[in-house]
């Protein structure tokens, strides 16, 4: 999958919606993938947590 572009992705995601679709649906759509492809990219380079800080992270957030 290497080889699709960004624009291969998006028009891929547009054509997969209903036709009534919305704008902000789109722009939901996209900014998903966006941040999926975000953090895929992330976890190539190591910049990931433990499972166990993650959550002495939200312990830490939610006092």
């Amino acid at each position: 999958m290497s080889d699709t572009t960004v624009k291969d992705k998006i028009l891929k995601a547009v054509e997969e919606m209903s036709p009534d679709v919305t704008f902000e649906e789109v722009m939901e759509r996209l900014y998903f993938l966006y941040k999926v492809e975000q953090g895929l990219k992330q976890v190539e380079t190591g910049d990931i947590i433990s499972h166990a800080e993650a959550k002495k992270r939200i312990k830490k957030w939610q006092s």
